[in-house]
């Protein structure tokens, strides 16, 4: 219990939402400290995850998940793992760690969703979209896989119909995703509706300033709707 008091002061800055004030927490522990070795690896994965610092994470999250120790934290771990392996291009790696949540059983809506967008950055259509059903049919409500979906069937010119009903019900999940309302937007766009498109994506742009594709999408729009 006293080892983990120790923790207390980082673990809050993490719950808040203070990353960088948690990993400089984190990071000054005296190596003498008798706190929880595995459990500092743990939010130190965590947090350089959240900063986009992808490699410093690997390091950290792979030493929970050779730890043998905590099941459910090492599985959260490995997830994690698959997740940044996949949005920094090492696919087969991320393929590995996938297929082996799926073996155990692990939160198999949220691996199925992973396995989609792997498959999407791969331009494996098929496979994503499949992947994304089988996650709805695991967790109808998966905000993941409804938002990937919806904006995949769009990216496709597929069923557009069903694209802006599962686009819509993961803005009403999650009313405050930046990607929610780029996938709407997009929806829109593809329908021809340009006014609808270019409010949610400006929406989205609100809530996300910096990301490129949404600016990416907002120009398409902005230059078809001058037309």
């Amino acid at each position: 219990m006293q080892n983990n008091n120790l923790l207390y002061d980082g673990k809050k800055l993490y719950s808040e939402g203070r990353y960088s004030d948690a990993l400089a927490f984190f990071l000054g522990l005296s190596a003498e400290s008798p706190v929880d070795k595995i459990e500092v690896s743990y939010y130190l994965g965590l947090c350089y995850a959240k900063l986009e610092k992808y490699d410093d994470s690997l390091l950290f999250l792979e030493q929970v998940v050779t730890s043998g120790t905590q099941l459910e934290r090492i599985l959260q771990c490995r997830f994690l793992l698959a997740v940044i392996y996949a949005i920094s291009g090492r696919k087969r790696l991320a393929d590995f760690e996938l297929n082996k949540l799926l073996e155990t059983g692990y939160m198999t809506a949220s691996v199925y969703a992973a396995i989609a967008f792997v498959a999407w950055e791969q331009k494996d259509t098929q496979k994503c979209i499949e992947y994304y059903e089988k996650s709805l049919e695991s967790n109808p409500e998966n905000i993941t896989s409804l938002n990937g979906l919806g904006y995949v069937l769009a990216c496709e010119d597929k069923d557009l119909t069903r694209a802006l009903s599962l686009c819509k019900r993961a803005v009403k999940v999650s009313p405050n995703s930046a990607a929610c309302y780029d996938s709407l937007g997009w929806v829109y766009y593809k329908l021809g509706l340009m006014d609808d498109a270019i409010h949610y994506l400006e929406e989205a742009e609100k809530l996300d300033k910096d990301n490129r594709e949404i600016a990416r999408h907002i120009m398409i729009v902005k230059k078809e709707g001058n037309k």
